[in-house]
């Protein structure tokens, strides 16, 4: 920067400051080349006391480098899918450095590098004299200390407090004496502590080449499609040419111009040449070697570094998912300052989960199911992957593809959420995940005892009365919860089975109100579930089908804790990193809980194969090749807005979406690429899981128990003669389903409870349905008239028509020995009763009697 309209005592005092610092910089290089002269006293004058306070050693922190993510394939060699940096830099050894390189560095930039002891006095002294006389400032800086200048930029690099990045800048580069002063004495220090060729390692490593390529090794890669150790002379000259003036001299824009000035390719020659001529001169090239190269053309092979998760195509969004666990997890450091500060460091070599063949099953089938976006519907497509028992993520897919770019962003075909996560990971608010919640009342049914074929009140009701609630209390919706189902099924009576396989909603809705809304809750949490937008679960009775917003992700990993025996592990992206000094570093390990216990386990299993092989999940299963056993549940939201097939085998657990991302559409009145939308998902997930089944195969999953099956056989409450709501809580409190018969003639007085069917006092499956019957009191009780007299018994059966049969007993003459209908049975006023008496002779007929003792018979004595 040129120096305009300086005073004369600006001018004087500048050069009593040269002078000033001319004088110690003198010292200081004698103190460096000779440090036995300082010893003998001039450490004790004025001059060299100004230094006694500054710092004499340089601490020197990791560079900031180029991280790679990387699948890995079927042979196990890694593939890359991004890499990404704040610098774009890759640390080399000496010895993978083109021994060019050295030479033109050291020529161009300080030939007397290897004679001096950090500070070049001639070159110190010969750029003060230009700066003060006005012209451009010239550093005069040897290697050494444009080594200790990067370093402390270096430094700022990495802070994350604008403020604090800004002061740090001024600091290492402001042009004044004591920044001078301060530079020349760490890099004489850094000389007594490293080697010439190291510092001059370090120097090639960490200088910058133009935008954001640092170091060798990123230029000869960016610039000539090379690596530094195999750059020519020209090319190693063109590179060192830049560092002198990166914005001036770089190789990517041969046409720019700064200050007027044409830059480019014909500015970067000129330098370059001048550095051969300066090879030449100090020896190091010979004149053949000089000529040809002088002679060849500027000609760079650029080749564009892969920057960021958007060059990973379709892979985008696992990656931004891996960056951000980089980013967030508390293995890479304890709070999210030192994680971002060793992510702009970067170095690591980062081999994750990703499954290239079934990422690209997700993409492929994604493509031809789901487009981009669509006329009037704001459409998503999501695909998540998870390995049983491990937690790894296979893949993960979405129908829009990846960028961070604002420019890029406006083309709605891109986005930068990833919907498969939670907002803290990159993604959105969520997803309802409809029915294919319901598999957690259905884990916490079997937690509390019930079994598959129990079966429960599933009415369509206007109000479904008072929930249990071990949380929050008691919870009475009232009539504005009238949950329907998706057919319009109106069975009465569903078991737990039925209800999981077709998917009735009022079904589960029985099943809740004999449950414990709070322990459903806890029982999705257990296998992982949360909220995407990090707020609690709610357990509303409406949410046992599926409306709390969660991330797909979630969803693969809960059902693969199903798959896993109850045992839910944890996600993890990452298999293993490498650092910069490579080895490796720890990552980020999957935790297995075990969610429910294996006997509950096995009962969602047995329920959930049914879905897939009888229920609602048929066309997922039966395009599936090859098959292995698995599991499923379908979900779709209110207004088949989001549709969902979510399942797993004993291998893979594979969750599929269709969803709105904003506003509403009925997904089975919109088609897309030729299909209903609310069918695509039953092509996308028997896509993933083909592939996954041929690759992993699957086991049998472990066998119910008859007890989780069948259900429990228990006593049905004797209930005749009470209330009819004496009874119904009498029943309910059994685990009956309690049924008004309506009115049936009876003995029992007249609006009690007549009977029920099964009749009390026997035994029947818990959870059965129970009619009861309220008496109108129309019949009575036969009186027991057997042992009376005749005439007694005809009295006491006044009511009735009494039909006389005579039989000998010789013993009971004139007495009832037994009667029809039996004592104590109901019977109407006039209904017929027979009676048998006993007599001298006996006979073979019998008479009806009216009651008035005046009977005839057509015995044959």
């Amino acid at each position: 920067m040129s120096v305009k309209n300086r005073t004369a005592s600006g001018v004087l005092g500048g050069v009593l400051g040269f002078i000033g610092m001319s004088a110690v910089a003198g010292v200081l290089v004698t103190v460096a080349v000779t440090p036995a002269l300082a010893l003998s006293g001039i450490a004790a004058t004025n001059t060299i006391s100004v230094f006694e306070n500054l710092p004499e050693f340089l601490t020197i922190d990791q560079l900031s480098q180029k991280s790679n993510i990387y699948a890995t394939n079927n042979e196990g060699a890694p593939v890359l899918l991004a890499s990404f940096y704040d610098q774009n830099r890759v640390e080399v050894g000496s010895d993978q450095i083109s021994q060019f390189v050295k030479d033109a560095a050291v020529a161009g930039e300080d030939p007397r590098y290897f004679e001096h002891g950090g500070v070049d006095l001639e070159g110190t002294v010969k750029g003060a004299v230009k700066t003060l006389g006005g012209g451009d400032t010239r550093g005069g800086s040897s290697i050494t200390q444009q080594y200790v200048k990067n370093v402390l930029v270096q430094k700022c690099e990495v802070l994350t407090n604008e403020k604090e990045v800004k002061a740090c800048y001024i600091d290492a580069t402001e042009t004044s004496i004591d920044r001078k002063l301060k530079e020349m004495r760490l890099a004489i220090g850094l000389e007594k502590k490293y080697s010439k060729d190291d510092i001059l390692r370090q120097y090639l490593n960490i200088t910058g080449f133009g935008g954001s390529v640092y170091g060798i090794e990123a230029a000869a890669n960016y610039y000539y499609s090379t690596s530094a150790a195999n750059l020519t002379l020209a090319q190693s000259a063109s590179l060192v040419a830049i560092v002198n003036n990166p914005v001036k001299f770089q190789l990517d824009n041969p046409d720019s111009e700064t200050n007027g000035a044409a830059n480019g390719y014909a500015a970067n020659k000129q330098r370059r040449d001048y550095i051969l001529n300066e090879m030449l001169k100090y020896k190091k090239i010979s004149k053949d070697d000089y000529t040809a190269a002088i002679a060849s053309p500027i000609e760079p092979a650029i080749q564009e570094p892969s920057t960021g998760c958007q060059t990973a195509g379709g892979s985008g969004y696992f990656c931004d998912y891996v960056t951000t666990i980089l980013k967030t997890d508390p293995t890479f450091g304890a709070d999210a300052e030192t994680r971002l500060l060793n992510f702009k460091r970067g170095g690591y070599d980062v081999y994750t989960t990703l499954d290239l063949d079934l990422q690209a099953a997700a993409e492929s089938t994604m493509a031809e199911y789901v487009p981009a976006t669509m006329d009037g519907w704001d459409v998503g497509g999501v695909i998540s992957s998870v390995q049983v028992g491990t937690g790894r993520v296979l893949a993960m897919a979405q129908n829009r593809k990846y960028s961070q770019d604002p420019a890029v962003l406006e083309n709605p075909d891109y986005t930068s959420i990833n919907y498969n996560t939670d907002e803290t990971q990159g993604g959105s608010l969520g997803f309802q995940p409809g029915s294919t919640y319901k598999v957690f009342t259905l884990g916490e049914w079997l937690k509390e005892g019930h079994s598959l074929n129990e079966r429960v009140d599933s009415r369509r009701k206007s109000d479904w009365g008072t929930f249990k609630d071990s949380c929050d209390g008691p919870q009475n919706y009232g009539a504005s919860f009238n949950p329907k189902n998706d057919s319009g099924e109106s069975g009465s009576n569903y078991s737990a089975l039925q209800s999981t396989q077709e998917s009735i909603n009022t079904g589960f809705i029985g099943m809740a109100k004999k449950l414990d809304l709070c322990g459903i809750r806890q029982t999705a949490e257990a296998f992982g579930v949360h909220r995407a937008n990090g707020k609690p679960l709610e357990q509303g009775a409406s949410s046992v089908l599926g409306t709390n917003e969660v991330a797909p992700l979630t969803m693969a990993v809960a059902f693969a804790g199903i798959a896993n025996s109850g045992s839910t592990c944890s996600p993890v992206a990452i298999d293993k990193i490498v650092g910069p000094n490579d080895k490796e570093i720890p990552i980020p390990k999957s935790t297995c809980t075990q969610s429910v216990e294996p006997s509950v386990a096995a009962g969602m299993t047995y329920a959930m194969q049914r879905v897939m092989t009888g229920g609602t999940a048929t066309q997922s299963y039966g395009a599936t090749r090859p098959r292995v056993p698995m599991i499923g549940k379908t979900g779709t939201t209110d207004g088949n807005k989001d549709t969902w097939m979510s399942g797993a085998s004993t291998k893979v657990s594979t969750v599929v979406g269709v969803v709105s991302v904003n506003g509403d559409i009925n997904q089975r009145a919109v088609t897309m690429n030729g299909t209903t939308a609310s069918y695509a998902r039953h092509h996308m997930w028997p896509a993933v899981m083909s592939v996954a089944n041929a690759k992993y195969g699957g086991d049998d999953f472990p066998e119910a128990s008859s007890s989780v099956i069948q259900t429990v056989q228990v006593p049905v409450p004797d209930v005749r003669g009470k209330s009819m709501a004496e009874a119904q809580s009498a029943i309910e409190a059994a685990g009956f389903t309690f049924s008004d018969g309506g009115v049936i003639d009876s003995d029992v007085a007249a609006g009690l409870v007549a009977g029920t069917d099964p009749a009390g006092g026997g035994n029947t499956d818990r959870g059965s349905t129970i009619t009861v019957f309220t008496s109108n009191g129309a019949m009575k009780a036969l009186p027991n008239v057997v042992g009376k007299a005749l005439n007694d018994a005809k009295n006491d059966l006044r009511e009735f028509n009494v039909k006389i049969v005579e039989k000998s007993d010789p013993r009971q003459i004139g007495r009832v020995i037994s009667m029809e209908p039996g004592a104590g049975t109901p019977a109407r006023p006039g209904d017929t009763v027979t009676i048998v008496v006993g007599s001298a002779t006996g006979g073979n007929g019998g008479g009806a009697d009216n009651g008035n003792g005046n009977g005839s018979g057509d015995g044959n004595g």
